[in-house]
């Protein structure tokens, strides 16, 4: 014990000590925006939390009813510090604090359920500070630009924050803002989270969180960036222009740059708002579905995920002409680029689970980095119980007491879990994220995954397939033959479907009772 406490030491006084340098060696970082006092809370907050798991546990014995009792208070109290850190610091630890948020089925509960309140706790910059960003970036004053724009603004989010506003030739927008000083606060944080993450691993070894400082590397660059939310909004509309439910805004070019993002203006509810769906007579399940055929199409098809997906990004609405129930897809800052290897393994990977071929399981997780700790994988992918990945995940649907199992788990087996997290290649993490966000959304409009959205999925899966055998065929033979098989295996799964409805009607009790009203036996 006193040697890990030495540890500890020498550890926080290293964070302290490379935190300290870097700010002061860097002639582009202001030191008065970093400041003694954010480095030191942070350092603070890691050293209380790390102390408090390393003292808090070690005399009850590991896994008794005690145990694991204490443990959840010490996870809740971590949870609400870490909370607590995020809303102080802004910017960068909201962000990663979302992200967390958001592994509901890989993070014990205490963490996602605390965390989750940052996606409304974002700070919200002052109106003089939105007017020098627009100064700055679009060489003129607000009044210049628009007939009228409102100084609350519809929504902030960690990086930036969204108003209403019109244009002089009438045209209703929105004007997204980036924060003035989270580009460059963002790379100060990042350093530091990496010195913190390296001194709970001396403290802990057996956690891995250096795959979050690193997505926080590579993704917080491009979030920054509006130009490229721009270009993925516009490629994500084209890709997905089949689906005439989805709605990506229209991105205005000329007043557009790195911290200012024009779009058009688009009302609707938030996609887990049931009130708002029934007072609109929108269908929950009709959504629940837009959104499995939207998300297939973008992992299995395209390779092209948004990667942020949580409610305030994804709204719903009647469409005015047609009355049509319609999914308006915001935040295009983040997308993840699935190479072609990692799309088809995950292609053969969730085929796999959907036809219960428990050898494919095993050797498409492996061949996604899981290695032995392929059935937590599947798990943790499925957010399901090993049990019903080997009944077959599209036989019956989730049940409150495996939703429950699948929460406790993540508590028990987060060794195992950060361990995958730190293996499997970096493009799984978002693919995660994204999962247990469209599962969190499935849940609060009680639409949880049906044996349809698995039959959904499979087809794009079949689809991806064929089209890269295709790619690589060599003649029109082959290439026939594999269109061939194709639509043969699309054929099966709509004849499984259909097949499935048909038991869902419960047909004999209707040709049944049909029998009895025709041949009525007398009873005399």
């Amino acid at each position: 014990m006193a040697r890990k406490a030495l540890k500890f030491a020498s550890w926080t006084s290293m964070a302290l000590a490379a935190s300290g340098g870097f700010l002061y060696s860097n002639k582009y970082l202001d030191p008065n925006d970093f400041g003694a006092i954010r480095v030191g809370r942070a350092v603070a907050t890691t050293a209380v939390i790390s102390y408090d798991y390393l003292t808090s546990l070690r005399s009850v014995p590991y896994g008794s009813e005690e145990y694991l009792q204490l443990r959840s208070k010490v996870h809740l109290r971590s949870a609400r510090r870490l909370c607590d850190l995020c809303c102080a610091n802004r910017g960068t630890f909201i962000k990663v604090g979302q992200h967390l948020g958001a592994l509901d089925y890989l993070l014990p509960e205490e963490y996602t359920s605390t965390l989750k309140v940052l996606h409304s706790q974002a700070p919200q910059s002052s109106m003089q500070e939105v007017r020098q960003v627009i100064r700055e970036d679009l060489g003129k004053e607000i009044q210049d630009l628009f007939l009228s724009f409102d100084d609350t603004p519809l929504g902030a989010a960690s990086l930036a924050q969204v108003h209403k506003a019109v244009l002089r030739d009438g045209r209703t927008v929105a004007v997204k803002v980036q924060h003035p000083k989270v580009q460059a606060q963002s790379s100060k944080d990042i350093l530091l989270m990496e010195v913190l993450a390296l001194a709970v691993k001396q403290l802990f070894p057996e956690f891995e969180f250096m795959w979050l400082v690193d997505e926080a590397k590579k993704n917080l660059p491009l979030e920054l960036d509006f130009l490229n939310e721009g270009r993925n909004a516009e490629k994500v509309a084209q890709m997905l222009k089949q689906f005439d439910f989805l709605k990506v805004p229209r991105i205005f070019w000329e007043l557009s740059t790195k911290r200012v993002l024009l779009m058009e203006f688009v009302e609707g509810g938030q996609v887990n708002d049931r009130d708002y769906m029934e007072r609109n007579r929108i269908d929950v399940n009709e959504i629940s579905c837009h959104l499995g055929k939207m998300y297939s199409e973008m992992i299995f098809v395209n390779g092209f995920v948004h990667c942020d997906p949580h409610p305030g990004n994804v709204l719903v609405r009647k469409h005015p002409d047609t009355g049509k129930a319609e999914v308006i897809l915001l935040d295009h800052g983040l997308y993840q680029v699935l190479t072609e290897e990692f799309r088809l393994d995950y292609c053969h990977l969730w085929q796999s689970l959907i036809w219960m071929d428990m050898e494919g399981v095993k050797k498409y997780s492996q061949r996604l980095g899981a290695g032995d700790l392929y059935p937590l994988f599947a798990c943790m992918l499925t957010a399901r119980s090993w049990d019903s990945v080997n009944r077959g995940i599209s036989q019956a649907p989730v049940t409150s007491s495996e939703d429950l199992e699948i929460r406790n788990n993540a508590a028990n087996y987060l060794p195992q879990i950060s361990q995958l997290l730190n293996h499997v290649p970096r493009q799984m993490l978002l693919i995660f994220k994204t999962n247990d966000l469209l599962r969190s959304i499935e849940a609060t409009l009680g639409t949880r995954a049906s044996a349809s959205s698995f039959l959904n999925m499979s087809r794009c899966c079949v689809r991806a397939l064929a089209k890269h055998k295709k790619k690589n065929a060599c003649s029109f033979f082959r290439r026939t033959q594999i269109s061939l098989s194709e639509a043969f295996n699309l054929w099966q799964i709509s004849l499984h479907e259909l097949l499935l409805r048909v038991k869902g009607l419960r047909l004999p009790g209707w040709v049944s009772a049909l029998l009895c009203w025709l041949f009525p036996v007398s009873l005399s």
